[in-house]
């Protein structure tokens, strides 16, 4: 690990600065001499550290969900040229160029991260053995090896013995308890981080190798902090437990106001925002705006919880508009459907049901329509307009023809009209 560390050594030097510079900031509330002190300062580093790294977080968002997209067309490529790797290749590459995604984008900031991990490393490591770096000179040095978190002393590690522990003013039960209970804290809310990851922000509707590798490193991850934590130092272990818990909070509010189309916070956070618009009767900041946007521009690709959104403004009596805004619908305001087309609000009236009627009722009414002559769908026997019947009186009438049964009936199969072809002899 120092071989590794060492390699960092050119970043040692801004990072004591920062260090000292905030140290001397809460020195002068908390004492120069605390855990508080050196604690606080590590934890601000930590801080404006993550602060440098926002962009490359959101481009780790952006990569995250273009490859959760792609991950169909990566899975048909593979199948396509499985006995070609060369082709392969080049087929995921020109999928990257045209999509203009980059795989390397999701471990951005991770990358950018281990510079100042290494060289805090560094740091400590040379506080733990006395030694000056960076512009901590003597007098820093000695106040550092002086500093305790709950008893354990900056520079301690787990693994320590008796010996080097009593040497920095302490002892080994209380460094292994606070140590112990840094790296579980770690394991745990790196655990946390993935779980909600995997449970909330991913899309449920595809199913990919993807999801698969990410329910993997959920426990591969915390596994690794536990195993790597007990050769930390005190120190590195609040650089990485803070790291870690700004890390959950920052996911945490990506998920809540921006999650991923087709997952489970995609659902709740359109229950939101379907509350506050039918209560505002309009969207609230660019970000809702910008969200009701992809969504109407989406038509009939829409997912389940979208249609069920656009639905539910519509039975509010509101439209979502092509820029993201929604208006009130009326007569002349034509609503969106789930399926992207538009219909206007008086086209659509509302169903009544008839209404139940009592035993009594339905008698009562059965008795009247008995009492009611009957009336024939068949011509009248009488003539019509004062005609009279040009046949004789004594003349009969020609059978009804019975509707139905798909054959003619006698009468018709014995006349027929027209000549009728002679019977030709037959022959015997």
């Amino acid at each position: 690990m120092d071989t590794i560390a060492s390699l960092f050594s050119f970043i040692t030097t801004p990072v004591s600065w920062v260090i000292v510079q905030f140290h001397s900031v809460y020195g002068a509330i908390f004492g120069p001499d605390t855990g508080w002190a050196w604690g606080l300062s590590i934890v601000s580093l930590v801080i404006l550290i993550r602060i440098c790294l926002i962009p490359l977080f959101v481009k780790q968002i952006k990569a995250t969900r273009g490859m959760q997209t792609l991950q169909p067309e990566m899975k048909k490529i593979q199948e396509r040229y499985k006995n070609d790797k060369q082709r392969q290749s080049e087929e995921m590459m020109k999928l990257y160029k045209e999509t203009g995604t980059n795989p390397l984008s999701s471990c951005l900031p991770i990358l950018a991260q281990s510079p100042f991990f290494f060289a805090l490393y560094h740091v400590l490591n040379s506080i733990a053995s006395n030694d000056t770096i960076g512009v901590i000179n003597d007098r820093l040095l000695e106040s550092a090896q002086k500093a305790h978190i709950f008893g354990a002393p900056l520079a301690a590690k787990f693994t320590d013995g008796s010996s080097k522990v009593e040497a920095l003013g302490s002892s080994l039960t209380d460094v292994r308890v606070v140590t112990a209970i840094m790296i579980v804290l770690m394991s745990a809310s790196q655990f946390f981080t993935q779980r909600q990851l995997m449970t909330k922000n991913v899309d449920t509707t595809v199913k990919t190798p993807f999801m698969q590798q990410q329910k993997m490193l959920m426990y591969v991850f915390p596994v690794m902090f536990a195993v790597f934590g007990i050769n930390f130092p005190v120190g590195v272990l609040v650089y990485w437990l803070t790291t870690n818990v700004w890390t959950m909070g920052q996911q945490m509010y990506v998920i809540r106001n921006n999650p991923t189309p087709g997952s489970k916070a995609q659902a709740a956070y359109l229950e939101r925002l379907h509350k506050s618009v039918t209560q505002n009767g309009k969207t609230r900041g660019r970000g809702e705006r910008a969200i009701v946007k992809a969504i109407v521009a989406k038509g009939r690709d829409r997912n389940e919880f979208e249609r069920k959104f656009i639905n539910g403004l519509n039975k509010a009596g509101l439209a979502a508009q092509t820029d993201g805004t929604v208006v009130k619908s009326d007569t002349a305001v034509a609503a969106q459907t789930e399926d992207g087309a538009t219909v206007g609000t008086a086209a659509m009236p509302k169903r009544q049901q008839p209404k139940r009627q009592s035993k009594s009722q339905r008698q009562a009414t059965k008795a009247a329509g008995e009492a009611e002559p009957k009336t024939s769908l068949t011509k009248s026997d009488e003539p019509q307009d004062g005609k009279q019947d040009p046949r004789p009186a004594g003349a009969a009438k020609k059978p009804a023809q019975k509707s139905g049964g798909g054959g003619r009936s006698k009468a018709q199969s014995g006349q027929r009209k027209g000549p009728q072809r002679p019977k030709s002899p037959s022959k015997k």
